[in-house]
């Protein structure tokens, strides 16, 4: 090689190394700069105003609005904090005057404050204005500072306020982290570590790009969930209607996307308002019964149970038998719900009518052992997996019993508790073509590094039933809208529903039911055939009404009617 060559080569390799480092320079600039220049920025004004105290730092949460446009449902708000310092107070009365001339403050609470002469630090007022904060700083009043200060906001306040949840002390009253909903199962990515130490500038730019994306903070985010804020708001507000009317212990629904899992609102009443719970007293306000409650869900089961006859080739929606409006089994007697026999009718009329008898009897043809198979294939007795804490699994004990009457009995929704979101799971399988999806709240994560992540589990969804098998009970189903269900003045003309209602006794504690106290339910999806969304709702121990048909079909229809036009979905016949 030549001493020429071996001088380009050098030249090649020291303007490679520039490359290299200016690349890494701008890299590390950008992730300074634009990834994390707001903390910077807000830590660079908080050493000024107040060295000594740690910004509260959180992800923020987001609604996806239907035109795929963001809108904050948790974020940060600022404003400043104003303290005491009594060791540097002369004059205790000069101080309250000019601060109480600019704050709403407690004269008794401020001298006792003020009187603590051993003391640094005594809290006056927090969430103070940035005008009102110039103002105090303005007056440079002894024994006064101001602190920079961030908390968490709701901005929709009780919109979805048991499913996002809220940010507030742990066990040992030191940190704040997320309590309930959203905030507390993604706390690994909304956490924010505001003790981190910021080194020299210079130091920053000479970290290595792989640190930067590898480090402790490659989990922190922001999370972007499915939650329409217009859809969750229109749910929010019929669940109130239905509690306020009816008197109901508790309200509930959820909007899904039968296909894909995603929720597009999840709701119940009684709520609070999340940026003002303090004066809640009863703190099971803040479970989410969707969740964690366990119910049993009455008829909307025979919609499983018919699907799972037509899967097995039990019967067909044309199948006859003999209802003699009771059947005895194990010395046990159970009953259509009004006690009346209908004689000899077909399986389209055991939905239509409504009859226990008849869901016993499709569960005879199907056997005991391939009934409890197929509903523990549809997911009924465990964990659905969804992103939200403290889930809890069906009871399906009854399933293993030797005793006919146990699986009578479950075959219209009675003796087997299930959740809300695992009933919903199921019921999905009937419109989306027989397959068992994942419900689930966030579909994106934006990394603090830059990356992001999307969250999809439909290639996961197993097939449970026959397709064809979805595309019947769907049928029937939309028979029983057409032509049952408030004597088919529900029906639309352009739009297909399939749906079913729900009414249970509610169990004692021990043994046996109430004879005044239900549980009413019901679910529907539509386009029926090609469904975008199935809705479900449910209320727990209405007052002075017997059916879910009288108290939830109005609310059905009024959001099945909403979210047809606000999506302006096409008609379908």
């Amino acid at each position: 090689m030549s001493i020429f060559d071996s001088h380009k080569n050098r030249i090649r390799l020291i303007f490679s190394g520039l490359i290299i480092f200016s690349l890494l320079i701008v890299a590390r600039l950008y992730f300074l700069q634009i990834v994390h220049g707001v903390d910077y920025s807000d830590r660079a004004e908080h050493q000024y105003v107040s060295p000594t105290t740690n910004i509260f730092e959180r992800g923020s949460i987001y609604f996806s609005n239907k035109d795929g446009s963001l809108l904050s449902a948790a974020t940060l708000k600022s404003g400043y904090l104003v303290s005491l310092n009594p060791k540097k107070i002369q004059d205790g009365g000069d101080v309250f005057t000019k601060l109480s001339s600019l704050l709403p403050i407690n004269s008794e609470s401020f001298y006792a404050k003020a009187s603590k002469s051993t003391s640094a630090f005594e809290k006056i007022s927090n969430h103070v204005s940035e005008a009102t904060a110039n103002k105090i700083t303005a007056e440079k009043i002894a024994g006064v500072e101001i602190q920079k200060e961030k908390w968490r906001y709701y901005p929709s306040n009780s919109i979805g306020a048991r499913t996002i949840g809220f940010v507030g002390f742990d066990s040992t009253g030191t940190d704040l982290v997320g309590r309930y909903g959203l905030e507390n199962y993604y706390e690994d990515t909304l956490k924010r570590d505001s003790n981190r130490v910021y080194v020299n500038f210079f130091a920053e730019i000479f970290t290595s790009i792989g640190k930067a994306i590898s480090s402790d903070t490659d989990t922190e985010g922001d999370i972007v969930t499915s939650l329409e804020p217009t859809v969750q708001g229109y749910l929010d507000q019929k669940l109130t209607e239905v509690q306020q009317k009816y008197s109901s212990q508790v309200t509930g629904g959820i909007i899904i996307d039968p296909n894909t899992g995603e929720i597009y609102a999840m709701g119940l009443n009684p709520t609070f308002n999340l940026n003002d719970f303090s004066g809640e007293k009863d703190v099971s306000v803040f479970n989410n019964p969707l969740v964690e409650g366990l119910y049993e869900m009455g008829s909307i089961m025979k919609a499983i149970t018919m699907a799972i006859g037509l899967d097995t080739d039990s019967v067909t929606a044309n199948t006859t038998y003999n209802d003699r409006g009771s059947l005895t089994l194990n010395t046990m007697t159970l009953y259509n719900f009004d006690h009346k026999a209908r004689g000899v009718v077909d399986m389209q009329q055991v939905l239509n009518q409504s009859l226990n008898v008849g869901a016993a009897f499709v569960e005879s043809k199907i056997g005991n052992e391939k009934y409890a198979e197929y509903m523990k294939n549809f997911g009924l007795g465990e964990e659905t997996g969804i992103d939200l804490p403290a889930e809890n699994h069906g009871r399906l004990e009854n399933l293993n019993s030797p005793r006919d009457i146990e699986y009578a009995t479950a075959s219209f929704g009675q003796g087997i508790s299930l959740t809300p979101i695992a009933t919903v799971r199921a019921l999905s399988a009937l419109a989306n073509g027989g397959k068992l999806i994942k419900p689930h709240l966030v579909k994106k994560i934006n990394y603090k590094t830059g990356l992001f992540n999307n969250i999809s589990y439909v290639n996961e969804a197993k097939q449970i039933i026959k397709k064809e098998t979805s595309e019947e009970i769907t049928r029937m189903l939309v028979n029983v809208v057409d032509v049952a269900l408030a004597n088919g003045k529900d029906k639309m003309e352009h739009y297909s529903i399939a749906a079913k209602t729900g009414t249970a006794q509610i169990a004692k504690p021990g043994a046996g039911y109430y004879t005044d106290r239900w549980l009413h339910s019901f679910f529907g999806y539509f386009p029926a055939y090609n469904p975008r969304f199935l809705v479900f709702l449910y209320t727990v121990e209405p007052k002075d009404v017997n059916y879910a048909s009288q108290t939830l079909t109005d609310p059905f229809m009024d959001i099945t009617k909403f979210l047809i036009s606000y999506y302006d979905l096409p008609p379908d016949r």
